[in-house]
């Protein structure tokens, strides 16, 4: 039995097989796409291996692919059918426990057996990382911050892996909402680490919810060389950028960055790019942007997969194609399709996660690509409150609740659309598009305070230039 670098015991882990786990959670923390070369490197050399049975195992889950989720759960199948579970220690067993719980859909448990690991091991890496994303995957913010913050104590400061441990807090404090101290811990990972996307990632995020559109480029620009090619996040950090130019008003820098980076001919066609892909189209198509011949192309790249009902936060954004591409039907079948695999009364997490929110949100974007405006208000409304309950961040939620914004607007509902402006404005006043929604309602009502309402949004855009 070998010791990792952390003092933990790795079962049936030779000292070749313990250094490809070492490199293995080096790339997974820098998301460096060699994590499956890894990976696949360190399964031939220890094909016994919990640990590294267990990290394949959640690399599988955590793509959200449903065909890399049933190729890992075969696997992991295989390897304890011939599991003697007694001569594994108590840590090797949780996290045997926490793969098979994911593996089987069992969100819920898998989380919380993750979070006694590094209750009792707070130096397990692989447990606070696939901990950290397990929370993201599933809208958790509180424990997405708390997961990591919780075992910080537990390292050194001149730890080298300290730091990307910061950059994941600082995206935990950056959804619930510690925007400027999640920007200093997320810049302190970066002065160890410069090329830590998700440091980085983490930085971009508290930039968009603060409407430092233009402060967000010039941070993104000036670290160009370490997040722009070559990561397992490229494409969604420059989806962010994207965002940043979009509230800018620079359309052709917009769709630059789409065609160039997010969606093309040569894109992988996974699920969380094309979502990526799908969300800023989206964003387009509220503002009555024709993209029709870009959403063909997406549209197209969805049905290939042909997936099934395994992450409800994909189906919604598989519809956005759909309904942008102008293939309503299509946005129906999927829909029907959930419903009659929720008939049979399927288990796991997904099942409250698309009854609740994924099918109403389908619904919706249904409703709003048929002009029936009212209808995707109502479909919205209710859940507004819940829908972190499918997973993603505040951002990549921000598609949807725009959503029921343009919908308030369309249906005539002016009360409806001053209550959710007026939350929007108090939480971000520099948003130029909180501004444009603003004025577009008060051209509605004849405002009689609109010079005012003008001279904010003039004072708002000076601030993102």
């Amino acid at each position: 039995m070998t010791v990792d670098r952390h003092g933990h015991a790795m079962t049936d882990t030779g000292a070749e097989a313990l250094r490809h786990y070492e490199q293995a959670l080096d790339d997974l923390l820098f998301f460096r796409p060699a994590i499956t070369d890894t990976t696949l490197a360190l399964l031939a050399a220890a094909p016994r291996a919990p640990m590294g049975q267990a990290l394949a195992a959640y690399l599988g889950v955590l793509g959200t692919e449903e065909k890399g989720a049933a190729e890992a759960h075969q696997r992991f199948s295989r390897f304890r059918a011939g599991l003697d579970a007694d001569r594994l220690t108590p840590r090797e067993r949780m996290h045997i426990a926490a793969a098979t719980a994911w593996l089987d859909g069992d969100y819920r448990t898998a989380g919380r057996v993750l979070g006694e690991i590094s209750v009792a091991h707070p130096r397990d890496l692989l447990a606070l990382f696939a901990g950290h994303h397990h929370d993201f995957l599933t809208g958790d913010a509180q424990r997405l911050r708390d997961r990591v913050g919780g075992a910080l104590d537990a390292w050194d400061e001149d730890d080298p892996h300290r730091a990307p441990l910061l950059g994941m807090y600082a995206f935990g404090l950056e959804e619930t909402g510690h925007y400027e101290h999640a920007e200093q811990v997320g810049r302190a990972a970066l002065d160890r680490h410069p090329h830590d996307v998700w440091a980085i990632h983490g930085v971009v995020h508290t930039y968009e919810m603060r409407g430092r559109f233009a402060d967000g480029i010039r941070f993104l620009d000036a670290r160009t060389a370490h997040w722009s090619s070559g990561t397992l996040l490229t494409v969604h950090n420059w989806w962010h950028y994207a965002l940043y130019a979009l509230e800018s008003g620079d359309t052709a820098r917009v769709l630059g960055i789409y065609d160039s980076a997010l969606h093309h001919d040569r894109s992988a066609g996974v699920a969380m790019e094309l979502l990526d892909a799908a969300a800023l189209l989206w964003r387009l198509y509220l503002a009555e942007d024709d993209q029709s011949t870009r959403w063909t192309a997406l549209a197209d790249a969805w049905e290939r997969r042909a997936d099934g009902p395994h992450y409800a936060f994909n189906d919604a954004h598989a519809v956005m194609a759909y309904v942008g591409a102008g293939r309503i039907d299509r946005a129906r079948c999927l829909v029907r399709d959930r419903e009659s695999w929720l008939a049979a009364e399927p288990a796991g997490a997904n099942r409250a996660m698309t009854a609740e929110i994924g099918l109403p949100v389908c619904r919706a974007l249904i409703a709003y690509g048929c002009r029936d405006y009212a209808g995707a208000a109502d479909l919205l409304l209710p859940i507004r409150h819940r829908v972190h309950e499918f997973g993603g961040s505040h951002a990549q939620r921000d598609a949807v609740q725009r959503t029921l914004v343009e919908a308030a607007l369309r249906a005539d509902r002016p009360g409806l659309a001053r209550t959710l402006l007026s939350e929007r404005i108090q939480l971000r006043p520099i948003c130029p598009y909180n501004w444009s929604a603003k004025a577009r309602l008060e051209d509605r009502l004849g405002a009689p305070d609109r010079a005012e309402a003008a001279r904010k949004r003039a004072a708002a855009q000076a601030v993102t230039a």
